[in-house]
């Protein structure tokens, strides 16, 4: 299967990508230039993941890096308040474009071990996640830092690997 990582830049697309890989974090990242290809195997599924480069710049590639994956993981730093609003904004454009139709789409928010962090209900509520009707839309609150719902996620994508053709 193949899965597109969207989100902002400073989300956590590259720690989730290295949480599922190796159950690995690291706090010294670098920004994602361009993007990132990883095959990860689960089980007997191999998922191959796109991480895309979150910086304004490299938004514009991100649908054609999402044309014909079997889900959208969007990743949203829970804790940085302030970039919800433009967060909601890059997803709900990305999710108006026809070649994205259907594609099933996992929001992740991401930093929950932050007390700043906001409850997976203000979070729905801000990204505007239940006015999007024309998939199916999941919603899991991580931490890539101390491994929460990592496997959660794991396990949805695995589920929903078996329904791709």
């Amino acid at each position: 299967m193949e899965l597109s990582l969207v989100g902002l830049q400073n989300a956590g697309k590259t720690s989730l990508v290295n949480a599922i890989a190796t159950g690995g974090y690291s706090e010294d990242m670098i920004p994602t230039v361009g993007f990132n290809m990883r095959k990860v195997t689960k089980g007997n599924v191999t998922i191959k993941l796109w991480d895309l480069g979150g910086q304004r710049r490299f938004r514009s590639m991100w649908e054609r890096y999402c044309r014909g994956v079997s889900a959208i993981l969007y990743v949203v730093d829970a804790a940085d308040r302030d970039s919800v609003p433009i967060s909601r904004s890059e997803l709900h454009d990305l999710l108006t474009k026809p070649s994205l139709s259907g594609i099933p789409l996992l929001i992740l928010g991401n930093k929950i071990d932050k007390s700043e962090a906001l409850s997976k209900q203000t979070l729905v509520d801000q990204l505007g996640l239940d006015s999007i009707k024309d998939r199916e839309v999941c919603c899991y609150m991580i931490s890539c830092k101390d491994s929460v719902n990592i496997d959660a996620v794991i396990d949805w994508l695995i589920k929903h690997s078996k329904m791709v053709k």
